[in-house]
């Protein structure tokens, strides 16, 4: 299963050799000429387009939501998992207020907690495992689809079985099989984990599983476009002057890839951040008192009639993160692409 990297036939045109100089005297035609760099030429269009700017605008404002919670929820006057016993009533375990300037979200069924607090911190979890996952699954796929792609032979056929191999393997399953194994591991003999030492490890088995599923796709689209860039003269030509392999290919090879790289890297982030918030509601992600998105829906779920506030902001949040960053990678891809237009 290929995690958020996209088609390669979405992809394979977006290298520096499919993007060739428009006859009919359009812009990017008139770019090409002036020997500006495809990647200005992306700058440029993306700086015109007002839904990735809108949608750029989105995603800045949950990261610093991420970075500034602490400041956040000092200023709304709470601290996180600090339990108000005194406003959950006593009869039916709900909350007794609303959101008010106190608790900006209100307060959580059963425990109290300010649910602010939850909501900000949570956006933490969601959004480092997405940017990790996505930044190590890209080096891993473009360093195997690089290696496959010009070596070939054995280690094609080995980076191809492997590939082959992951696809087979359904990814819900592993995670829900897998992650209960590892935390398992990791519990010394006749000793039981703590909720935050079982959140930790889940944290990082997460990020791995994810990684490890995620470069398929990328790599399979690096080495179809790296047997092609194999054999052009600039390539050849630095292979009869003795250049090095690794020079050869990530200094001569690589920046004709930048264009699909980054649109893989763009589309890959909300589909991890979606995978976690997915697994945290299905219970194989982050446990409590670790805040997380998916796990503020899930605990939700059975309290929406009753409490409909303590559903929406997690909701509302991961739609809108994923919805802009989704946007904004296709705002790239339609950048880099010289057959579109916004």
């Amino acid at each position: 299963m290929s995690l958020g990297q996209g088609t390669s036939s979405e992809l394979a045109s977006l290298t520096v050799d499919g993007d060739p100089t428009e006859p009919d005297g359009s812009a990017e035609g008139t770019d090409r000429q002036h020997g500006r760099s495809p990647s200005q030429i992306a700058w440029d269009r993306l700086k015109g387009d007002k839904i990735a700017i809108i949608s750029f605008g989105t995603v800045v404002f949950f990261v610093l939501v991420a970075v500034f919670a602490p400041l956040l929820v000092k200023l709304e006057g709470e601290v996180l998992n600090q339990y108000h016993s005194d406003l959950i009533s006593a009869l039916n375990t709900y909350p007794i207020i609303g959101a008010n300037t106190e608790h900006w979200f209100g307060v959580e069924p059963r425990t109290g907690r300010d649910l602010f607090a939850v909501w900000a911190y949570g956006a933490r979890p969601s959004l480092i495992i997405g940017f990790t996952a996505a930044t190590l699954s890209t080096i891993v796929g473009i360093t195997l689809g690089l290696l496959a792609g010009y070596l070939g032979g054995k280690v094609d056929k080995v980076i191809g079985w492997t590939i082959d191999l992951l696809l087979s393997l359904p990814l819900l399953v592993v995670v829900l099989a897998v992650v209960p194994v590892i935390q398992q591991r990791f519990t010394p003999v006749g000793e039981t984990l703590t909720a935050e030492q079982k959140s930790g490890i889940r944290f990082y088995v997460l990020i791995a599983i994810l990684v490890f599923f995620g470069w398929i796709g990328l790599a399979r689209l690096i080495r179809g476009e790296v047997f092609s860039l194999r054999e052009r003269e600039f390539v050849q030509a630095a292979k009869v002057i003795g250049v090095k392999t690794r020079h050869i290919l990530f200094k001569e090879i690589l920046p004709n890839l930048v264009g699909p790289i980054i649109v893989s890297a763009s589309i890959a982030v909300p589909a991890y951040i979606t995978y976690e918030a997915t697994l945290s509601y299905l219970g194989a992600g982050l446990v409590e008192p670790t805040p997380s998105w998916g796990r503020t829906v899930s605990n939700a779920q059975n309290a929406y009639a009753r409490y409909p506030l303590f559903l929406w902001p997690p909701v509302l949040s991961i739609a809108s993160l994923v919805l802009a960053l989704t946007m904004l990678g296709e705002a790239i891809r339609d950048a880099f692409d010289p057959n579109t237009r916004r």
